[in-house]
């Protein structure tokens, strides 16, 4: 399998950042390599138990910058950041659906399910073809491809 550039950048960080996040006790969320207006971003979002801080942050950075101005294997000029991936995130990986199952989320459809397309449960399962929530009245097995997007649902 032939990697894009963007994939080799995320995947040789993940490969780096991994045990500098184990051996502090925290976990990666996604990295991600992107272009906005004229500047590259490497960004690692992490997380914990109780939730990140900022000295979290700067220290995950202050050690995996030194890796990375030593292996130099991205050659464009880029910014790297380190940052808590927010409460407002959506599941995307199949680590993120593991930590959220028994939780409430929120769920918006592609197309209406009797004409609705938003919708609120408990992730009760997923595998690579659905995700099933339960509702007061049952569970639901919604086809991934038909998902928009699907989060956390945070009650204030």
């Amino acid at each position: 399998m032939i990697l894009s550039k963007r994939e080799e950048y995320e995947k040789r960080t993940e490969g780096y950042i991994t045990p500098i996040l184990d051996e502090m006790g925290f976990y990666l969320v996604d990295v991600e390599y992107v272009k906005e207006g004229q500047d590259y971003y490497l960004r690692a979002y992490i997380d914990k138990d109780g939730g990140i801080t900022i000295n979290d942050c700067v220290d995950v950075s202050r050690r995996m910058n030194e890796i990375l101005d030593r292996e130099d294997y991205i050659k464009d000029a880029y910014i790297f950041e380190v940052s808590s991936p927010g409460l407002d995130r959506p599941l995307k990986k199949d680590k993120d659906f593991e930590r959220a199952l028994g939780v409430k989320v929120e769920l918006k459809t592609y197309k209406p399910y009797d004409g609705i397309r938003e919708f609120t449960g408990i992730l009760k399962s997923y595998n690579e073809e659905y995700i099933t929530i339960t509702f007061e009245d049952g569970d639901y097995d919604f086809p991934r491809k038909d998902i928009s997007i699907i989060r956390q649902a945070i009650d204030f």
